[in-house]
């Protein structure tokens, strides 16, 4: 695959997410709650992989290659069960914009970080000025949507 259809593929991703975030409110709406939400979301996640893993006839990792697994590796389950409750959480709570605008921005941040230190095994890329300057204008994005979203509700 080229870089193109990486970031096509990644700019779908991301385009999807908002809407996930709704979508999950909706539903923990409808089930009574975003954990009973994120039970069903990620027993549909799991069939969806399972489903397409047999469709790739890719073998799933027998019990016995999940014990010799590092602990830390299992991390990111926990953060993605994290990100799902809490999105839908605060979706319908703080808005989805304001919700997913924040994670964007906090996940550039951390991103910059995980560069620029090689965290667990990122190669590294320096935290240079123009980076650095491209995160201030991220902040000062923030900074003004919060403003409108301030000025729009003085005027309701």
């Amino acid at each position: 695959m080229s870089t193109v259809s990486y970031a096509l593929w990644a700019f779908a991703a991301g385009a999807l997410i908002p809407l996930m975030a709704i979508l999950n409110a909706g539903l923990a709406r409808a089930v009574g709650g975003p954990i009973q939400a994120a039970v069903i979301l990620f027993a549909t996640g799991l069939l969806a992989t399972l489903l397409i893993a047999a469709a790739a006839t890719v073998r799933i990792p027998e019990l016995p290659a999940l014990g010799r697994i590092a602990p830390t590796q299992y991390l990111g389950g926990l953060i993605v069960a994290f990100y799902v409750l809490s999105i839908t959480f605060l979706a319908p709570r703080f808005g989805v914009g304001n919700a997913i605008l924040f994670a964007v921005t906090a996940q550039l941040f951390s991103s910059a970080a995980i560069d620029h230190f090689a965290v667990a095994g990122a190669a590294p890329r320096p935290l240079t000025s123009l980076r650095l300057a491209g995160l201030a204008i991220v902040i000062v994005g923030v900074v003004l949507t919060q403003l409108a979203d301030r000025t729009a509700a003085g005027s309701r």
